[in-house]
């Protein structure tokens, strides 16, 4: 296994692992950049084909978590952590606990939530551990999936009014891949905006609610990318375009609240190329670190969810840039987030400078 010489390495501060013989837990704490504020990023749960797929998965999150809130204009860093682990058959409090106290061993350097895999309430029986957990219902936030979906939705108009004209998304068909807390909730805003809903997840009740409840039509999860759709919504786990799908999607816009959807950055050139607009992963799931960063005695859930709003128009914007330089909008939003990271280190150190 190689970590320092692979391109996902991306110069992290620090990548640690930690291991828990009693409780069988198997942890990876990454910690991208601080540039902008300790780094927080969610607590994935998954049943890893190899150790190496999990520091890959850790490293493209962590990354992705410091592009995402420099660009939302928070002031925090990116990190990432994953537990090897079936979600489904090997949780205990016992392993969350001794996740907390792996958390806590880097002294606030990195603030876990919960991610794919883990809920609210395994996060806080990690906090038995360490104060340095948010997104729990201390801080007044609680779950942050109703705003990462709120995001989302508002990062859909945004592209159906760069490419068709209109935020109105009224008989466009959205094909949602994943139907976790955060794809449904994304089904719910359409069917409310009154789009037709095409649905996939390997969990067939999943699918089962959103066709008794949203009027969704079930598909293959193997195919939903090649659907005739308007639109395009990955929202289960990375990769989901790759050199086998590009070649089948059909949908003229991808905007999904998945991480990591680009299997590799060619794929952001190559989906320019067919004339396919791709609204950037990190860009448009933000609204769950955005909210999360309003936790505190003041929080107030009106004026974050304004903020996750603001997607919209963050998108608006890069979508317009990448046309006027003529470069894949991944690209954009990756060289407008280190734009802003550059400019606080120039900050930070002339700052060091003045105080010496």
């Amino acid at each position: 296994m190689t970590v320092f010489s692979t391109n996902d390495f991306d110069d992290h501060e620090s990548v640690l692992f930690f291991h828990d013989k009693e409780t069988g837990l198997k942890a990876i704490l990454a910690v991208h950049d601080t540039t902008m504020g300790p780094a927080l990023g969610g607590t994935r749960m998954w049943n890893y084909a190899s150790e190496e797929e999990a520091v890959k998965d850790v490293l493209r999150l962590s990354r992705g978590m410091t592009y995402k809130s420099a660009l939302a204009g928070l002031k925090l860093g990116g990190g990432k952590s994953v537990i090897i682990g079936d979600p489904h058959t090997q949780k205990s409090e016992a392993l969350f606990e001794a996740f907390g106290r792996a958390v806590d061993r880097l002294n606030g350097a990195y603030i876990a939530a919960e991610d794919v895999g883990t809920s609210v309430a395994d996060l806080e029986v990690a906090r038995r551990q360490t104060k340095h957990i948010a997104g729990i219902t201390e801080g007044g936030a609680g779950d942050p999936s109703p705003a990462t979906s709120w995001g989302v939705f508002n990062g859909v108009t945004a592209a159906a009014k760069h490419k068709f004209g209109s935020t109105d998304l009224k008989g466009l068909k959205v094909a949602v891949q994943g139907l976790g807390n955060v794809g449904f909730g994304l089904c719910q805003h359409l069917h409310k905006a009154g789009a037709e809903l095409i649905v996939a997840d390997i969990y067939e009740d999943s699918v089962l609610r959103a066709v008794k409840e949203l009027g969704a039509t079930a598909v293959d999860p193997a195919t939903i990318h090649a659907e005739e759709v308007d639109i395009y919504a990955p929202c289960a786990l990375g990769g989901a375009i790759n050199e086998k799908s590009i070649e089948e999607i059909k949908a003229p816009v991808i905007a999904g609240a998945a991480n990591n959807q680009l299997e590799t950055p060619e794929m952001g050139q190559e989906l320019r190329r067919r004339g396919i607009l791709y609204a950037p992963d990190y860009v448009i799931n933000a609204g769950g670190i955005i909210l999360i960063s309003h936790e505190g005695p003041t929080f107030n859930r009106k004026a974050a969810f304004k903020q996750v709003g603001d997607i919209h128009n963050t998108l608006l914007d890069i979508f317009a840039r990448a046309d006027a330089e003529d470069k894949p909008t991944d690209e954009i939003a990756d060289k407008i987030a280190l734009e802003i990271l550059e400019s606080n280190r120039k900050k930070d150190k002339g700052a060091l400078s003045l105080s010496a």
